[in-house]
C-alpha cells in the first residue's frame, strides 16, 4: 500500500510540474506579446516623426504577426473542456474512391504532420497500413503538446477531395473521401476498468521501416475489445510491452469516449459528426480542380491558397470551428 501511494504521489507530482510548466510559458508568451505591441508603437512613431513612408511595409508586417499572435493566444482561451490541454491520438481512414482515397489518406497524414511540426509538437507514427499499389488505408498519430487534442478535435470528421486524379489515364476528375477521428490522450489519474477476460490480444510482426529488431519478432499488438468489439493496434515501439501499453492506451480512451455517449445505442454513432465516409458527410472539401479552394461547411471558412493547406497551414480552419463552438 505504500507503494501505491508513492507512485501516486509521484504522478501527481510530475503533472504538477507540468502543468507549471505550461502556466509559465504562456506568461512568457504574453511578455512577448507586450513587448510586440510596444516595438510596433515606437517604429509608428518613429516614421510619422520622421515621415519616412519606407517603414510602411515593415510596419505592416510587424501589425500583420502581432494580429496573429493575438488572435492565437485569444483561441486558447477557448480550449476549457476537460481534455483539450491533453495529447491527442488521431486516426485517418481512406474511405470512398479506391486508390485515389488512400492516396488521400496519405496527403492527409502529411498535411498534419506538418502542422503538428509547425505548432512544435512531438508527432509519433503509432500504426499505418499501407496499400501496395499507392498510399494508405489507415494510419494512428500519437501527437504530443499543450492543447493537441483542444486543437485537433476540430478535424474529426470526412474529408472530401476533388482533384484530376493521377491514376486516371483519362485524367478525369475524380471524387474522394478520408475519415479523420481524434481522442484524447488520458492522464493516468483518470480510471476505466478493463478486464482482461474483456481482451482478445493477437501480436504479429511490425510492417514497414523499423529495422531488424521490428520485422524480425512478433512486436505489433493488436487488442480487441470484445463486450464492445473496438479494436486498437500498435506497431511503432521496438518491445511488445510498449506496443501494448500504447494499445491500451487507445483502447481506454475509445471507452472513455463510449462510456460519455452512452445515450448512443451502437458504436457506429460515435462518429461525432460524420457516419459514412462518403458523398454527404464531409465536414470539409478541397477542391484541387476545376478551380483552387477549401471550404469548411462547419463554419464556412474557406481559401484559395490550396498548397500552403496542404502544407499545414490549417489554423484558420480550426479557430474558426473553436470560435463557432463558443457562439453556437
Amino acid at each position: 500500500m505504500q507503494q501505491e501511494g508513492f507512485w501516486s504521489n509521484a504522478e501527481k507530482a510530475g503533472s504538477i510540474l507540468k502543468r507549471t510548466k505550461a502556466l509559465k510559458d504562456k506568461v512568457e508568451r504574453f511578455k512577448s506579446l507586450k513587448q510586440e505591441y510596444e516595438d510596433l508603437g515606437v517604429l509608428i512613431e518613429l516614421g510619422l516623426e520622421a515621415g519616412d513612408e519606407t517603414l510602411i511595409p515593415e510596419v505592416s508586417a510587424a501589425y500583420k504577426k502581432l494580429k496573429e499572435d493575438l488572435d492565437n493566444m485569444r483561441i486558447e482561451t477557448l480550449l476549457r473542456g476537460p481534455y483539450d490541454r491533453n495529447n491527442a491520438i488521431f486516426d485517418i481512414h481512406s474511405g470512398a474512391g479506391g486508390i485515389d482515397a488512400q492516396d488521400w489518406a496519405e496527403m492527409l497524414l502529411r498535411m498534419y504532420t506538418r502542422w503538428a511540426e509547425k505548432k512544435g509538437y512531438t508527432v509519433t507514427l503509432l500504426d499505418i497500413l499501407k496499400d501496395y499499389e499507392a498510399g494508405i488505408k489507415s494510419a494512428t498519430l500519437h501527437i504530443e503538446g499543450e492543447n493537441a487534442y483542444g486543437y485537433l478535435k476540430s478535424e474529426k470528421g470526412v474529408h472530401r477531395l476533388v482533384r484530376l486524379s493521377p491514376f486516371d489515364a483519362a485524367g478525369k476528375r475524380h471524387t474522394s473521401f478520408a475519415s479523420v477521428d481524434v481522442m484524447p490522450e488520458l492522464d493516468d489519474n483518470i480510471k476505466i476498468e478493463i478486464s482482461e477476460e474483456d481482451l482478445k490480444v493477437d501480436t504479429f510482426r511490425a510492417g514497414g521501416a523499423g529495422g531488424q529488431h521490428v520485422n524480425k519478432t512478433e512486436s505489433a499488438v493488436r487488442i480487441t475489445h470484445v463486450p464492445t468489439g473496438l479494436i486498437v493496434q500498435c506497431q511503432n515501439e521496438r518491445s511488445q510491452h510498449s506496443n501494448r501499453e500504447m494499445a491500451m492506451k487507445m483502447l481506454t480512451a475509445k471507452l472513455l469516449e463510449l462510456k460519455e455517449q452512452e445515450h448512443k445505442d451502437r458504436i457506429d454513432d460515435l462518429k461525432g459528426e460524420y457516419r459514412e465516409i462518403a458523398w454527404g458527410s464531409q465536414i470539409r472539401s478541397y477542391v484541387f480542380h476545376p478551380y483552387s479552394m477549401v471550404k469548411d461547411h462547419r463554419t464556412s471558412e474557406e481559401t484559395g491558397n490550396v498548397s500552403a493547406v496542404m502544407d499545414g497551414d490549417i489554423d484558420a480552419f480550426i479557430n474558426a470551428y473553436l470560435k463557432h463552438l463558443i457562439e453556437a
